[in-house]
């Protein structure tokens, strides 16, 4: 996935918190000039003062999602840069956990903190504070995030009131970056190639309901919709469930094969390895997913083979996964790294909730939220990928709009469709 952070910046920076930011060029030099040299040597000098840890949330960095994608980003870059890297485990899925891996990455002289996934709002809360020289970059960690840990910078308890954020009141940011995504967008994306490809029966299966999840979910029922408008279809239904966890199970994995034999014939698996669920049922009918997050039909395939199975076997299954609705969490992390570490460019990120979207109307690859260019099962006549780069240019356009306002309910944005909404099967 090509990123151009600069033109990021200057496109979707705005002067608020919801402000997009992004990592710029690094100064232009002339190849052997003296310039040239001092600007390497500059590099070489800044990279060498910093140190990268990465904190896992709820998984590992196996978990081929959220924190595989985050470490792999920050291992790349440190290697390719010389700067000493190493991820740090939480013993346990709560605050406390996350504060002392946090506390023990600083105290090994870790300086530069990236964390994955709205869990770590309460963390950042707690530890950012308690180290003002270190820098903390959090991926998907929004506002209400923050907020919703209920405490200030001085450890004050207050009231968590969404209509009335007042995020410098109650969160330092003075050495924080958090990154969000358009997901609704990309779930957009998926939900019309789904039905433009021909299915008519769908379902989307979330992981826990925080608001990365809804504006999936949310955006693709808006596409699914969007589509069968189009179409002239007043028989397209799509069933809605949240999981409750970020993980398939026996029992949700017996919801999909209900679903499946009801005859859904696709599943938007949205969380985690909660895909797991959906591909056990799919398998049993010829059902089909869609990825998320990441291009996962190979992820996909490799898990529907089944352990230790050969290449053959594995691509023979890459046929299950019809598309992907991806945001760019390994670009992101890549580059937010090289412009704070190597080019020294931290005041542009710092304070900033970044809003990262669309950055180019004619090259889907830029932009931090796609569909899968060569996984997607483009089909001539019915969705090809002219028409995918006709509905991005649509959308950075402003022709076409896709609401994220996740306190409305799935049917809301029905207009053509059947919307059943089976609310959360777990917790």
């Amino acid at each position: 996935m090509k990123k151009f952070l600069a033109l990021a910046l200057a496109l979707v920076m705005t002067a608020s918190l919801a402000a997009c930011g992004g990592s710029s060029s690094a100064p232009a030099a002339s190849s052997g000039s003296a310039s040239g040299s001092a600007a390497a040597s500059g590099s070489a000098a800044a990279a060498a003062d910093y140190q990268v840890a990465m904190i896992t949330d709820y998984g590992d960095i196996t978990d081929q999602s959220f924190n595989q994608t985050t470490y792999e980003a920050c291992k790349a870059f440190c290697e390719d840069n010389g700067v000493t890297f190493n991820y740090f485990k939480p013993a346990g899925d709560n605050t406390a956990d996350r504060v002392a891996m946090i506390e023990k990455a600083v105290d090994e002289g870790y300086n530069v903190i990236v964390m994955p996934g709205y869990a770590f709002g309460g963390a950042i809360v707690e530890a950012a504070p308690e180290f003002p020289d270190v820098k903390f970059i959090a991926l998907d960690v929004a506002k209400g995030d923050l907020l919703e840990a209920g405490v200030n910078a001085a450890g004050e308890q207050y009231d968590y009131n969404p209509d009335n954020w007042d995020l410098n009141k109650y969160v330092d940011m003075s050495n924080v970056y958090c990154a969000v995504y358009q997901e609704e967008l990309c779930g957009y994306m998926a939900g019309y190639a789904a039905v433009k490809l021909g299915y008519k029966n769908l379902g989307f299966l979330g992981g826990m309901a925080v608001p990365a999840v809804v504006r999936y979910g949310y955006g693709f029922v808006q596409g699914v919709d969007a589509a069968a408008a189009d179409m002239g279809l007043t028989d397209v239904s799509l069933k809605y469930v949240y999981g409750g966890q970020f993980y398939g199970d026996a029992d949700i994995t017996a919801a999909m094969d209900t679903w499946y034999a009801g005859g859904t014939e696709a599943v938007f698996a949205c969380g985690g390895g909660i895909y797991t669920s959906a591909v056990d049922a799919a398998k049993k009918v010829d059902g089909k997913v869609i990825g998320v997050d990441t291009d996962q039909a190979g992820v996909i395939a490799a898990y529907a083979a089944g352990e230790g199975a050969d290449a053959a076997t594995v691509d023979s299954f890459k046929s299950l996964t019809i598309t992907s609705a991806m945001k760019g969490l390994y670009p992101t992390t890549y580059d937010t790294l090289t412009d704070v570490i190597v080019n020294g460019n931290w005041d542009k990120y710092v304070g900033q909730i970044a809003t990262l979207g669309l950055v180019s109307g004619d090259d889907p690859e830029a932009n931090y939220v796609q569909i899968p260019m060569e996984s997607t099962q483009w089909a001539d006549g019915a969705f090809t990928q002219d028409d995918y780069k006709a509905m991005v240019k649509d959308m950075f356009d402003g022709k076409l709009t896709v609401s994220n306002d996740i306190s409305k309910s799935p049917a809301d944005f029905a207009t053509v469709i059947t919307v059943d909404a089976q609310g959360q099967l777990k917790g």
